[in-house]
């Protein structure tokens, strides 16, 4: 139940950081590489709120996504969007660079080991977790304690992630968002602004990393390289779901943490490339994904 628990709180992680990806993958066509990257710098942004304004966790939830998002606007509109009318290749390159030059950047100055990141005190502390008495056949058993902290992280990736898909598929500003990169012409001949709608969506999408940051940075510590450590997963996640599927990524995000916690019980040799081995088999039976267009 501990392996399982930890499958669960990662695929929290690979959930929100992937739809975030599949958001820019499956609206703009952008091939994201910089979502790593970002994602490190939303952790980074509540450290520093916290270090030199003394803005607590709660505070740095919302503005951290803000700010990031922000910043990803700007990359936007100033880096990307002169390559929308070329190849994806270029604009993966681009990105590729721009998550060197940020990870680089962020090492230099506060090289390479963790900064702690407090967990809140409304947070601190632990629930016991019991066996009902209709499993163990007489009295309830202790089975595990879980964190108030790391219960928090699986509940927030839930109502982040339902919150995205309703606005995505089910309100006008989704509609418009999916429009504009569809048929951008008709929905400039409705007055709309198709390259701010399409700057929004990328800033979106990079608010979901920053905000998935903040929430990893009370467990894994603040550090340049943590979003290397997890891009190339979420990467293999997003091709799992379906290229641009938003549904798919938050499901197979979920699915493959727990997967990734179970194989840890059974098989922990296994653990570290059983994603890939399920990307694998799918591109194998599916190759446009669980989820994606064509599947």
């Amino acid at each position: 139940m501990g392996q399982l628990l930890i499958g669960l709180i990662n695929g929290s992680f690979y959930a929100v950081l992937s739809l975030g990806l599949a958001l820019i993958f499956g609206l703009l066509n952008i091939v994201n590489f910089a979502h790593g990257a970002l994602y490190m710098v939303g952790a980074f942004v509540a450290y520093l709120l916290l270090q030199y304004i003394g803005v607590g966790y709660w505070p740095a939830l919302i503005l951290a996504p803000i700010i990031v998002a922000g910043f990803g606007m700007v990359i936007e509109r100033f880096l990307l969007r002169p390559l929308h009318d070329l190849d994806h290749l270029y604009g993966l390159l681009l990105t590729f660079g721009l998550a060197l030059v940020l990870e680089g950047s962020f090492r230099h100055f506060y090289g390479v080991s963790g900064l702690p990141y407090s967990i809140p005190d409304s947070l601190s502390g632990a629930q016991r977790l019991m066996l009902p008495s209709w499993i163990t056949g007489g009295d309830p058993a202790f089975m595990m304690a879980l964190p108030n902290y790391r219960a928090w992280v699986i509940v927030a990736s839930l109502i982040i992630c339902t919150a995205t898909y309703i606005l995505i598929e089910r309100t006008k500003l989704g509609a418009l968002m999916r429009a504009a990169t569809e048929n951008p012409d008709l929905v400039r001949a409705f007055g709309v602004n198709v390259p701010m709608l399409i700057t929004l969506t990328y800033g979106l999408g990079v608010g979901l990393a920053a905000f998935a940051g903040v929430l990893a940075a009370p467990i894994y510590s603040v550090n340049p390289i943590m979003g290397s450590h997890i891009i190339i997963v979420v990467f293999a996640i997003v091709v799992i779901g379906g290229l641009g599927s938003i549904g798919g990524a938050i499901i197979s995000g979920f699915m493959l943490g727990v997967i990734e916690g179970i194989t840890k019980v059974f098989y922990p040799e296994a653990s570290n490339v059983v994603i890939f081995v399920v990307m694998a088999i799918v591109l194998i039976v599916r190759p446009a994904g669980l989820f994606g267009k064509g599947a």
